[in-house]
């Protein structure tokens, strides 16, 4: 089933009722609206005027529906989960913590190549330079040794928005918030709560990583598993550069557009899903690995 995503950018007042989540406005001319809580995958709060019932939290963590809060620069910054995600979460997290070096080494060799072949597939549809991405996909080693991932990204990011300069890594006097990077980073916020989400709710540890291991980050292992799904975000956001007048600006028709994210159709396993059910099957199959049931990471081929 598709979970919907929820958008709440203006003062409401969010409580709970036959197992509905109902929505009331300040403006009390404003019509009462109301969702069924089953349907709900993701809510995303946005201003600081939104007032949640414990009541509501409860039955929306108890649904697995992930709660996103946004800063002050309309950027999700917090993501609210289940405690409890997985009714064999303890056996999970033993097989999650006693991976071997060698394991991760292999599952992050997967993870780039299919990352870099995917980034191939983009410039390929775009009609940009592909340069030797199609051969860096092939040529990752055991924990992407030779860094195949930064070349392919150096490449990538100089060539897909067809804008000369253009950089993820840009100065002080051109902040990475400038579009199309503001368009990338709420996009990237919004996949990556995606992917913390089917973590959790495959009773496994977001922080514990196969590659990244910040030990400020709550996130590793989000991070490790959305790279092969970043190329999807930046088709869109490519879309959005080339048939929106004005991408200074993340207004609301942009945010829009954003979060679609989790319903896009991704081909996994060569079969076609929307990104949030395709990113489950990505989560389980980890766990596959990590339990020695397989040795193969099922992931998304753009």
């Amino acid at each position: 089933m598709v979970k919907r995503t929820l958008f709440f950018s203006n003062p409401a007042y969010l409580s709970t009722k036959n197992e509905q989540l109902v929505v009331k406005f300040p403006d009390e001319t404003k019509a009462i609206k109301t969702i069924p809580v089953e349907d709900i995958g993701y809510i995303i709060l946005e201003n600081q005027q939104i007032t949640l019932t414990n009541g509501l939290i409860m039955k929306l963590v108890q649904n697995k529906a992930a709660i996103i809060s946004c800063d002050s620069q309309h950027l999700p910054c917090s993501l609210l989960q289940p405690l409890v995600g997985h009714s064999e979460q303890t056996e999970r997290y033993r097989h999650q913590l006693n991976a071997s070096v060698p394991i991760n080494k292999n599952l992050w060799q997967q993870i780039v190549s299919t990352k870099i072949k995917n980034q191939a597939q983009v410039l390929i549809t775009l009609k940009r330079p592909l340069g030797r991405l199609l051969e860096w996909g092939t040529q990752v080693k055991s924990g992407d040794a030779d860094n195949h991932e930064a070349y392919a990204a150096a490449h990538y990011f100089q060539h897909i928005f067809n804008i000369e300069g253009f950089s993820r890594n840009q100065s002080r006097s051109s902040p990475l918030s400038l579009p199309p990077n503001n368009l990338l980073n709420y996009g990237y916020a919004i996949l990556r709560a995606v992917v913390a989400r089917a973590i959790v709710s495959s009773g496994m540890l977001p922080s514990i990583g196969i590659f990244h291991k910040n030990k400020y980050n709550a996130f590793c292992l989000a991070d490790d598993l959305m790279e092969a799904y970043r190329p999807f975000v930046d088709f869109l956001v490519n879309d959005i550069v080339e048939n929106e007048s004005c991408i200074y600006q993340l207004n609301t028709s942009l945010k829009t557009k954003l979060l679609k994210i989790p319903t896009l159709d991704v081909v996994i396993d060569g079969k076609k899903s929307p990104l949030m059910n395709a990113i489950s099957r990505t989560t389980q199959s980890l766990y596959d690995c990590y339990s020695g049931n397989s040795r193969k990471l099922l992931l998304p081929t753009f």
